[in-house]
């Protein structure tokens, strides 16, 4: 497999970069492990291409602080984070500091083989900042004023009941106005969706 066909996967768990690497491996990528995010940046000058996928929550530096730091060097490398279901503020924060997708443990063999293939896969940006908004707000043109607030309330990274308890419904009553926001932009992922509300600078 080309080099650029690499996925570095970056985790302080060696059964899950072991896992990961297994995966991956039979599905015909070519992996890299390191066991953290300053192991991987002391090989970084060697690499030419390819994309990360590394855990979010680490010792040291973050997945996040990587994130920040791969873009102050200006690698144009694609980010994959792997957040626990408790870090959605932080994987908002990736979001907005360039990452291209994030997935939650634990997650499904073909949800990770889905994001690290359309990371590997991303073309260059080709639109312009203004048209990106554009299209974004036209994703979110059809949502009720409630569910543009379910949605504020998701890309604050806050949670379910925290959402419900501000506006006044039921948790159960978010989890519905979720899947709508879902259904209506036609996304299949958290993380497309925070990418079009972030794009429509909500």
């Amino acid at each position: 497999m080309a080099a650029d066909k690499t996925v570095h996967v970056i985790d302080d768990d060696e059964a899950m970069r072991d896992s990961l690497a297994f995966l991956l491996d039979v599905q015909g990528f070519e992996t890299r492990l390191y066991e953290s995010a300053a192991a991987f940046l002391a090989v970084l000058p060697d690499i030419a291409g390819g994309c990360v996928l590394t855990d979010v929550r680490m010792p040291g530096m973050s997945g996040l602080d990587l994130v920040r730091r791969l873009t102050a060097e200006k690698r144009d490398l694609p980010v994959v984070v792997m957040t626990g279901h408790g870090d959605i503020p932080m994987a908002v924060e990736a979001m907005k500091a360039g990452v291209v997708d994030f997935i939650e443990k634990p997650f499904a063999e073909d949800t990770l083989v889905r994001a690290v293939t359309a990371a590997l896969a991303r073309p260059a940006p080709a639109a312009s900042p203004d048209d990106a908004r554009l299209a974004a707000e036209q994703r979110l043109a059809a949502l009720s004023p409630r569910e543009r607030d379910v949605l504020i309330g998701v890309v604050a990274g806050k949670a379910n009941k925290v959402i419900a308890h501000e506006l006044d419904i039921s948790p159960r009553t978010v989890e519905i106005y979720r899947a709508n926001l879902m259904t209506k932009t036609g996304v299949r992922t958290m993380a497309d969706l925070m990418r079009i509300a972030l794009a429509a600078g909500l």
